[in-house]
């Protein structure tokens, strides 16, 4: 039962932490006329940081499975 509820509480934190990634301040630093291997630095950033909050959600899923 305690690991479910710490469970929750780092999906709750993943979500958080979500919500300044993909908040106003922090998306304007990476809004700039920048290639990365031809694709725009911006696009590049939202994909990598959804990705990596996708990675954390199955990790801390996954590990409250064993």
């Amino acid at each position: 039962m305690h690991l479910r509820i710490l469970t929750g509480e780092r999906l709750v934190a993943v979500f958080l932490c979500g919500c300044v990634l993909f908040n106003y301040p922090l998306l304007s630093l990476f809004d700039r006329r920048v290639d990365v291997f031809g694709i725009p630095l911006i696009y590049v950033y939202i994909f990598a940081a959804w990705a990596g909050l996708i990675a954390l959600m199955a990790w801390f899923i996954e590990r409250s499975r064993d």
